[in-house]
């Protein structure tokens, strides 16, 4: 059943950002921003309260970033709808925001268009794609989604996934293993797993994948 006025919280990392998201959304009767943080760590614990019934997120964030905190929520609490923000109209950024459990991925530059629409989409239990979405590759995936079918899955863990977030970003070893709150040893192991799985050789390569997959932005 679709609340009266749906309560959202707003997790992006520029306060600027959610300022202009708030007053787009508080102008409708039936939208109420009720939280605001500002990275995907804060939006996974925030999410989790019942008080929440809406997350709009920024698909690249500090500490977790949006995918991850969107995979994390659904898992923890599959109720909960969740929209994914971007700068970028991006197929790969949009499947990957889907596949984490995502209603709907809305682009920032016309947020005053569509983010409305999306969030009333998303309560109905609808998915919301920004025009021109409907490319090979999210047919697939609605349709797989459709026939229960297995959707083809990121070789990585999650774990390997915040790593290569960390290395992309610029981060030293020792820096992820603080991060992270594991050895750097740990983070050497990492590194090697993943630049074997995926067929790469080095850092270059592994920030070109963590802008592909949405886990930084270009």
């Amino acid at each position: 059943m679709i609340p009266l006025k749906t309560r959202i919280m707003l997790a992006d990392d520029h306060a600027v950002v959610r300022n202009g998201l708030r007053m787009v959304l508080e102008a409708q009767p039936d939208l109420e921003v009720v939280a605001e943080v500002g990275d995907g760590a804060e939006a996974v614990k925030r999410g989790l309260e019942e008080d929440i019934n809406l997350v709009v997120m920024d698909i690249a964030m500090p500490r977790m970033t949006g995918l991850h905190a969107a995979r994390e929520l659904h898992r923890r609490r599959p109720q909960l709808r969740i929209l994914m923000l971007s700068m970028h109209e991006n197929e790969r950024y949009l499947y990957e925001a889907l596949r984490a459990g995502a209603s709907g991925y809305v682009v920032k530059t016309v947020a005053d268009r569509d983010l409305v629409e999306a969030c009333r989409a998303a309560m109905r239990g609808e998915k919301f794609l920004y025009p021109g979405a409907m490319t090979p590759l999210i047919e697939d995936f609605l349709h797989r989604a459709h026939q229960n079918l297995p959707l083809r899955e990121d070789p990585l863990t999650p774990r390997e996934q915040e790593v290569v977030k960390l290395v992309a970003e610029g981060y030293t070893n020792k820096q992820i293993a603080e991060t992270l709150v594991i050895s750097e040893k740990t983070v050497e192991r990492h590194r090697a797993n993943i630049l074997e799985k995926l067929g790469m050789r080095d850092r270059v390569e592994l920030t070109r994948y963590a802008i592909r997959h949405g886990l930084i932005e270009a």
